[in-house]
């Protein structure tokens, strides 16, 4: 799929999160195939979760920490 911007969408690689209490949970479609919904998605290294909970990006630097520790 071709944005305005020209630039190219992979399907496959698009989630959805849904996000707020009052969310409908629809489901979204691109080129005919259905979006995956998750729970949490990992962008740019930053865990991003349907809560904006930081607790799993926490846990995860502190388990990197601890690993490059000893």
């Amino acid at each position: 799929m071709v944005s305005r911007l020209q630039m190219l969408f992979n399907a496959d690689k698009c989630k959805i999160i849904h996000i707020g209490h009052s969310n409908c949970h629809a489901d979204y479609y691109m080129c005919g195939n259905g979006l995956e919904t998750v729970d949490e998605e990992k962008d740019l290294g930053v865990i991003v979760s349907k809560d904006l909970k930081w607790d799993k990006q926490c846990s995860q630097a502190v388990k990197k920490l601890i690993g490059c520790l000893g």
